[in-house]
């Protein structure tokens, strides 16, 4: 990729974490990375993904009938927080026992590991009581040297911690509180697991690859056995567990999110020593979204259009092959990068490249596939959109990003080519600029821009800025393309007309030459420009150079839209934050969206 130096030197810090959860089974550690031998190059041999990559669920949280004990589980979690302290569900607790966790709860250490700065509870659950043994010497040191302490473990499920607290219940004595950041309770409480197990077999997506009926009695069929096994939410950093429903000679991985009380997906295994390999929620989507969204092209047809779409290694979502009632709208369109520059630290900033979440350079990935969502107004609806999605792994907190694209196709034969930032970023004086480009149909077009009076031809390759003072026809076009047949394209730039949020996109424009045959950027791009350049050299210039012709020539407009991040209270723009929600950390955002409008000259 290319960057800026500085901005190479200032490259975020990529945080690896592996979180473990660990359920009726150990979990193996986690395998050091190889250390690069100096002077060698080290190999890296990827894991072949499964021919059966899985498939992911819709995250629907199952009805009250459906899921009994989701009910009660979410009444306890209420009661939990409006008492202002920690769930307690555990059962078949000894007079000590009982007496140790109540202790850590009274005390002042425990209550402030589990509360944010301002004194609120976050949703926190007592997980275990342990009586201490010979191996927790290092936890507590020479207080319960011949004493009966225990060690009590309670779950932060706001924050992904452990807190452990040493308690002597005989001399009423709290000894020691020790936080684990990003870590999970060795043992998951047997509720919690009954609750997993009805999660799962409440989905519609499980009862149809069992081709069973949706109900617990399935569990007692003497072919079926459920099991538990360790699994890891990488990316969610929620606690997760995975019941495994054991069907023949074939296993039936689920994974279950019980913070937000979910399956994320599921996962056929062969029994046997390759089974033995845990699935996961980032192995799962990845190789879900690898295998279907990147390792072939999927055709869409919908309201006169037609399609392909492919997720690229660097080049975000990609659709071609573009038709409007079988006539070629589009040979290509796609977000080649999204720079980011910070002001106040001159030459500081980002290139990010999205696609693919494995054997990509993207930086920023998918987690999922492409959705298509309804457009609608009130009159009813008006087309649809192809939206994706891409996040880093510990969005929204600082120097994590996440972008939309979408693809907006509406019934008229418009359309619109969308970004949208949901920040959060480096700094609260970003401003992000992402590089479309979108290869109109093959023909022979004129390029025209609105000057006050009438429509002035562009006779050679060139760029040209939004300005404040651009004029706009009556009906907000700044871009004319047309064809012989006088057919073609107005273009509308964002000005915060769309109704999305969007303030006016700033944009550069750049037209260029677009001819059969010449590459000019229509293949996957590494990083295009430098990250934080503030003029038009944003990478697309390079395609102008020398101007050519524009007279009857195939086209490719490229469109790098100028959106300025604020932090400001009741002016946010591109930024996110957490905000504490019924005791979790949930994302707040306040997105930005730029992208121009393609509305049909002549019938287009």
């Amino acid at each position: 990729m290319e960057t800026h130096l500085a901005g190479v030197l200032m490259k975020r810090i990529v945080f690896t974490v592996l979180f473990l959860m660990l359920v009726a089974c150990s979990q193996p550690a986690a395998s050091p990375s190889p250390t690069p031998v100096p002077g060698r190059t080290p190999v890296v041999r990827p894991i072949t993904p499964p021919a059966d990559p899985g498939r992911l669920a819709q995250r629907a949280t199952p009805p009250p009938e459906a899921a009994p004990l989701l009910t009660e589980r979410l009444a306890q979690v209420e009661q939990a927080l409006i008492r202002a302290e920690p769930l307690m569900l555990l059962e078949e607790l000894d007079a000590a026992q009982q007496a140790a966790w109540q202790l850590a709860l009274a005390d002042e250490r425990v209550r402030q590991a589990l509360s944010t700065a301002d004194g609120r509870l976050v949703r926190s659950e007592v997980f275990g009581v342990y009586p201490l043994g010979p191996a927790d010497d290092a936890l507590v040191g020479a207080e319960c040297q011949n004493r009966a302490c225990y060690r009590v473990e309670l779950y932060d499920y706001a924050r992904d911690r452990t807190v452990l607290a040493v308690v002597d219940p005989a001399a009423r004595r709290l000894y020691r509180v020790t936080v684990l950041d990003d870590t999970q309770p060795t043992v998951v409480p047997r509720h919690l697991l009954d609750l997993a197990a009805q999660i799962a077999l409440a989905a519609p997506e499980v009862r149809e690859e069992l081709d069973l009926p949706p109900d617990q009695s399935m569990i007692q069929q003497p072919q079926m056995k459920v099991q538990f096994q360790a699994t890891a939410c990488e990316r969610s950093r929620h606690l997760c567990t995975a019941p495994i429903f054991v069907w023949g000679e074939r296993a039936l991985w689920v994974i279950v999110d019980l913070v937000d009380y979910t399956i994320i997906g599921l996962r056929w295994t062969d029994l046997g020593a390759s089974s033995r390999r845990a699935v996961t929620e980032q192995r799962l989507q990845d190789d879900v979204v690898t295998a279907r969204f990147c390792d072939q092209k999927t055709e869409l047809r919908r309201d006169g259009w037609s399609l392909r779409y492919l997720l690229t290694s660097t080049d975000g979502l990609r659709i071609e092959e573009v038709q409007f009632n079988g006539k070629p709208v589009l040979r290509s369109a796609k977000l080649v990068d999204v720079h980011i520059s910070y002001s106040q630290q001159e030459g500081f900033g980002y290139s990010d490249a999205l696609g693919c979440p494995a054997f990509s350079a993207a930086a920023v990935v998918a987690w999922d596939g492409p959705q298509i969502e309804e457009i609608r107004s009130v009159s009813g609806v008006e087309g649809f959109a192809l939206v994706q999605r891409f996040r880093s792994e510990f969005w929204p907190t600082p120097c994590n990003y996440a972008y939309r694209q979408r693809y907006e196709f509406y019934q008229d034969g418009s359309f619109r080519v969308v970004f949208v930032s949901e920040g959060r970023g480096c700094g609260n004086d970003g401003v992000y600029r992402p590089v479309m480009r979108i290869a109109l149909a093959d023909d022979q077009y004129t390029f025209s821009e609105w000057d006050g009076v009438g429509w002035r031809d562009w006779t050679t390759e060139g760029w040209q800025l939004q300005r404040d003072t651009t004029p706009y026809t009556p009906e907000g076009f700044q871009y004319r393309i047309t064809n012989v047949a006088r057919r073609g394209w107005y273009i509308a730039p964002g000005r915060g007309q769309f109704g999305d949020g969007g303030r006016g996109d700033n944009a550069y424009l750049y037209a260029a030459r677009g001819d059969a045959g010449r590459d000019e950027g229509e293949s996957d791009l590494p990083t295009l420009g430098d990250c934080c350049n503030t003029d038009e050299r944003q990478g697309p210039e390079r395609f102008l150079t020398p101007p050519e012709s524009l007279e009857r020539a195939p086209l490719v407009i490229w469109y790098v839209p100028q959106l300025k991040n604020s932090d400001t209270p009741g002016d946010e723009y591109c930024w996110a934050d957490s905000v504490l929600s019924d005791g979790m950390f949930v994302p707040r955002v306040w997105p930005c969206a730029a992208g121009p409008l393609f509305v049909p000259v002549g019938g287009g």
